[in-house]
């Protein structure tokens, strides 16, 4: 079975993971759909006061070794187990996910195309642009009403780490994609030409 990576990139809160799950919806099950986030490296290690000062919106937060593995492993048709993580204690969680390959495998996240490794095994690389006034109010609202953050640790975290490392290591990376989507999953014609060319080329 031949085997489409698509790639989707942006911004925390742009709407990249609105626009994954509906391309993931609209092709059922010809499609697996993984988060990055899932790949975050297990800081078990470390005690919970260290874990909460880490930089999360960095490349070296991930574990693309074992991302890149898996993307191969599925491109080859095997099917992978792939990580769980908790972002209220800072830690994998013991709990891993079985998968198999589908004709498309959807990816996302914040570094995708930070890293060349991954760059490299992407069919389709979308970015999602998305304001940043607008992106950082949709942080605030996830981070503390889904993971338990206070709301001065979340705009503590977004000047200090968030958007430098967005500057550095996100926006100037978005020249990599085929495809640049402003404001994400609420972009119906986006999603429309997105899915149409999906559907085109696991039907040619």
């Amino acid at each position: 079975m031949e085997h489409l990576i698509i790639g989707i990139c942006g911004g925390t809160g742009s709407g990249k993971t609105t626009l994954a799950e509906k391309i993931y919806n609209a092709l059922k099950d010809d499609a697996l759909l993984i988060s990055m986030d899932c790949y975050y490296k297990n800081n078990s290690h470390m005690p919970f006061e260290e874990r909460i000062k880490t930089n999360y919106d960095h490349p070296n937060a991930f574990d693309s070794d074992l991302l890149v593995s898996h993307l191969l492993d599925l491109k080859c048709d095997k099917a992978i187990d792939y990580p769980t993580y908790d972002f209220t204690t800072h830690l994998r969680k013991d709990e891993w996910i079985h998968a198999e390959p589908k004709k498309v495998i959807i990816v996302e996240g914040i570094m995708l195309f930070a890293i060349p490794e991954i760059v490299n095994l992407l069919d389709i690389k979308i970015f999602v642009d998305t304001d940043a006034d607008v992106r950082i109010l949709r942080r605030i609202l996830r981070d503390v009403k889904e993971r338990g953050r206070s709301l001065d640790s979340v705009v503590e975290q977004y000047v200090s780490t968030v958007k430098p490392m967005h500057e550095s290591y996100i926006e100037p990376f978005k020249r990599y994609s085929d495809v640049i989507v402003p404001e994400g999953g609420y972009n119906k014609n986006a999603f429309d030409m997105i899915v149409s060319t999906i559907v085109d080329k696991i039907k040619s």
